[in-house]
């Protein structure tokens, strides 16, 4: 699976057979006693966020795993046996959802754990390597796979049969409709949830396939250039990723007809560049907003992936956390000691003095974030249609890191306009609503069990997400502290 914009190197080192071992670590078995959650307040994540009806004082019984009653105090009697846990004076939200993110090392499983993210949509691609699935303990990973073109990292490429097929030979080339639905079948039964629709499909394959994507369950990400968006949207599909991407869906017409021959090339540039300088009040800036909103496609942004070049960033390596951390299977980290992108300068400045290397330098950051500070600007203005939205990191690339970076994502999406509720809802019960995945993202009956019992009220201040008192993951409370002291 690759990037759009960047078609670069793996990660070296990284074990192929991590990509076969597909199914997922066993979860230490739920003891035959309920575990009881008593007395927290459950927080409402349900209608996008725009439901406040919280459950105080509660009791939320789980059993197998699963989420098997809850209600306030009053009503729900807890069984003789339980396992309980005093949640009086905490807040109970459902697990987080990292959307679009990588998890190629134990350590980077962990850290997801330990910052309350209980399910991952799992990529492999250039930047984030292979895919751990051997990790254990590790978060829940619904696979994503791309389809329709050749791809070194498709979860086929090193399957009897597909080798040949799947093999990029330099650059993506769209696979023949046989093809594509053989492997569309085929993605389906190893269990993969969600499919990448990516740069060089054109419109009449994305078109069928996100229809027969969704007859398999499958829900569908869009990163288009050759198709424009607006034809992927009124398609159905699920979610645009990444700012500085879905922003060419309002480039005119003769910006896009170019790109279904030349999605990576100059044309492709030219495209980026103007979508990146439209004003904010471009009235086809706004037409594309009102188009997204009123269709069902929700974006995903991965905002995380430009913090480090918005203002206000912390650096992200001094979180406790970042210690299980291996920079090196971090695609482009920031620089450890400041927090800061790193702008590598080519060989032949070595040359100059360093006084010009550092201008050179200055330079080439100021760029960068005056280009991300340009995006956000069009972003604000694709809120004020309100479109919905999906949490994801994108981590681990360009200075996102794995289970810190969802929660940068929120602190950004409340930062754009949303609410604390809504935040927390777009890593939770959104993508309930939005992929029909109806075994997470709530605290409800029948629902799986993975619940965060925080320190603070999450709807008053974001940052209270990161307040983590208990995780539980599929009904098993899981020791934060052992987690923080695995290595890497």
């Amino acid at each position: 699976m690759r990037s759009s914009r960047l078609l670069l190197p793996g990660i070296a080192g990284l074990a192929l057979a991590a990509v076969l071992a597909w199914p997922q670590a066993p979860v230490p078995a739920s003891s035959s006693a309920p575990l009881v959650l008593a007395g927290g307040t459950v927080v409402d994540v349900t209608n996008r966020g725009n439901s406040a009806k919280d459950i105080p004082d509660a009791i939320v019984i789980v059993r197998d795993g699963r989420i098997a009653d809850l209600g306030p105090r009053a009503e729900i009697s807890i069984p003789k046996g339980a396992q309980v846990i005093d949640c009086t004076g905490k807040f109970l939200i459902p697990g987080l959802i990292d959307g679009y993110a990588g998890m190629n090392t134990q350590g980077q499983a962990n850290a997801d754990l330990y910052m309350g993210v209980t399910t991952v949509v799992a990529v492999s691609d250039a930047r984030r390597g292979f895919v751990d699935f051997a990790a254990s303990p590790r978060p829940h990973l619904y696979r994503m796979d791309s389809v329709g073109s050749t791809d070194n990292w498709n979860l086929l490429a090193h399957r009897p049969g597909w080798a040949s097929k799947l093999q990029e030979r330099g650059h993506p080339v769209e696979l023949s409709t046989g093809d594509t639905l053989r492997q569309l079948a085929e993605t389906a039964r190893m269990g993969t949830r969600a499919v990448w629709l990516g740069p060089d499909l054109t419109a009449a394959n994305v078109q069928w396939i996100i229809a027969r994507a969704h007859q398999l369950g499958l829900a569908t990400y869009g990163e288009f250039v050759a198709t424009p968006y607006d034809v992927g949207i009124a398609a159905g599909v699920d979610a645009l990723v990444h700012m500085g991407h879905y922003e060419l869906g309002a480039i005119p017409d003769e910006l896009q007809w170019p790109l279904v021959e030349d999605y990576s090339g100059p044309s492709a540039a030219t495209a980026y560049d103007y979508a990146e300088r439209l004003p904010p009040s471009d009235q086809r800036l706004r037409a594309y907003a009102r188009f997204i909103a009123n269709h069902h496609a929700a974006l995903m942004p991965t905002f995380s992936i430009f913090y480090a070049r918005l203002p206000g960033h912390r650096n992200l390596w001094e979180e406790p956390v970042a210690a299980l951390l291996d920079p090196a299977r971090v695609f482009d980290p920031t620089d450890r000691s400041t927090g800061e992108m790193n702008y590598p300068l080519p060989l032949w400045t070595r040359r100059l003095p360093a006084s010009a290397q550092h201008w050179m330098e200055l330079n080439q950051r100021r760029k960068a974030n005056q280009s991300a500070s340009r995006l956000w600007l069009i972003n604000e203005t694709l809120f004020s249609a309100y479109p919905h939205y999906l949490a994801a990191s994108g981590a681990p690339v360009e200075g996102a890191l794995p289970g810190i970076s969802i929660h940068t994502e929120l602190e950004l999406l409340v930062r754009l306009g949303l609410s604390p509720r809504e935040a927390l809802a777009a890593a939770t019960n959104n993508y309930s609503l939005q992929f029909g995945w109806r075994e997470l993202g709530q605290i409800a009956p029948g629902r799986r069990a993975d619940i965060l019992v925080l320190d603070g009220d999450p709807t008053k201040d974001i940052w209270n997400a990161r307040r983590i008192s208990w995780l539980i993951l599929s009904g098993n409370v899981i020791d934060r502290n052992r987690l923080l002291r695995a290595g890497k």
